[in-house]
């Protein structure tokens, strides 16, 4: 059984290509170049720096050190246009409407498990792997994405947009770990990423100042930040490096007018180039109890309407009670009738029956009973 492994150059993807090796698979992997930054003229190099490398080039040395430990072949692959045309260009687009995208996921379904999958099939690949903290259950006829056991690191949300088809032929090897055991199966073989820290970037970024790489696309366009009722409270650099609940950067304070509690992202006025903000985490305006979503993808099972599930509005969320109507077969609503905050549109809303993730979608407009929030 061959399977290639998408090594990125972490400890999660080497530990994963350790495992296989030791289970027997006739084991590859495949290193991806998705962003090429002398192209795009946005990796700002630090001067300071003794080795002042791209992050992706550094990535790429470490997978060949790891692959070489291990005595595996190691194949690099371009999907620069088809990050562009398929990722990059969505990301782009949603921030020009005032949303918050989520990029990672949309790499999932189009690049690690398309693409990828693609050039894996015509290399013989039975099966891709994937070092992402989530299990598969292959059932006869069907499988199933189920949560990792390290509730810390699960990533299921990032995966919910791929297609039974994709998950029939993945694999996860360190989803049955927890993040300490995989650091430990490292340090027992030396493995040469084993000091090496999680990325915490967005996928193509990486640890770059977001600001500065957006300003690459989208010109800043400063506006005022305004309270519910239209007072001026300060000045945004550009609607688009706020996102709905956000507290650090927003530049507020010294005004006697008002208490001294933080102050929150509330929603975009888009026609008037606002930033509306409020305080207090527990703002009224920051709570929904429904929402709509589409780009709606089902991995196994569709939700039965009317049955409760849980759902998460955003990465690391606590599971939320929901109930799932369906409106077409790209539209669901999703009421949560305890109100959550921060339900972001352009963020996705995952659906999950007990530790299987259902799929989900795309959340596109936020409502506390008939008022729609301005959230962009």
């Amino acid at each position: 059984m061959k399977v290639i492994l998408g090594l990125s150059g972490g400890v999660d993807s080497s530990v994963s290509l350790k495992i296989l090796k030791d289970q027997g698979y006739d084991v590859e992997a495949m290193f991806m170049r998705n962003w090429d930054s002398a192209l795009n003229n946005d990796y700002l190099g630090n001067p300071n720096k003794d080795d002042d490398v791209c992050p992706q080039e550094k990535d790429y040395m470490d997978a060949v050190m790891v692959a070489n430990q291990l005595d595996i072949k190691l194949h690099r692959i371009d999907f620069v246009k088809e990050y562009w045309d398929n990722v990059f260009t969505y990301f782009i687009e949603e921030y020009k409407k005032g949303r918050t995208p989520n990029p990672d996921i949309m790499c999932n379904k189009y690049i690690k498990f398309d693409a990828f999958m693609e050039e894996a099939k015509y290399l013989g690949a039975d099966y891709i792997a994937m070092g992402h903290y989530a299990r598969v259950r292959h059932e006869k006829d069907k499988s199933y994405l189920l949560r990792g056991v390290d509730s810390n690191k699960d990533q299921t949300y990032f995966l919910s947009q791929i297609s039974q088809e994709q998950l029939r032929h993945s694999l996860f090897p360190v989803g049955d770990l927890t993040k300490a055991e995989v650091r430990k199966i490292a340090k027992d073989n030396n493995l040469y990423t084993v000091e090496k820290k999680d990325s915490t970037g967005i996928c193509f970024i990486g640890e770059r100042n977001f600001k500065e790489f957006l300003k690459n696309y989208l010109p800043a366009n400063p506006g005022n930040i305004v309270t519910m009722d239209s007072k001026i409270v300060g000045k945004h650099e550009g609607l688009m490096y706020y996102t709905i609940g956000q507290r650090k950067g927003l530049g507020i304070g010294g005004n006697n007018e008002f208490s001294d509690s933080p102050w929150f992202v509330l929603g975009k006025r888009l026609d008037k180039n606002e930033l509306i903000v409020g305080q207090g985490n527990d703002n009224i305006y920051l709570i929904s109890n429904h929402c709509y979503a589409n780009n709606i993808n089902w991995i196994s099972d569709k939700p039965i309407e009317g049955k409760k599930y849980t759902a998460k509005f955003r990465y690391r969320q606590k599971d939320n009670d929901v109930k799932i109507e369906f409106i077409n077969d790209d539209l669901i609503h999703v009421i949560y009738e305890q109100g959550v905050s921060s339900v972001t549109p352009g963020q996705a809303v995952v659906i999950y029956d007990g530790d299987i993730c259902l799929g989900g979608g795309i959340i596109d407009s936020v409502y506390y009973n008939d008022k729609k929030r301005i959230y962009y």
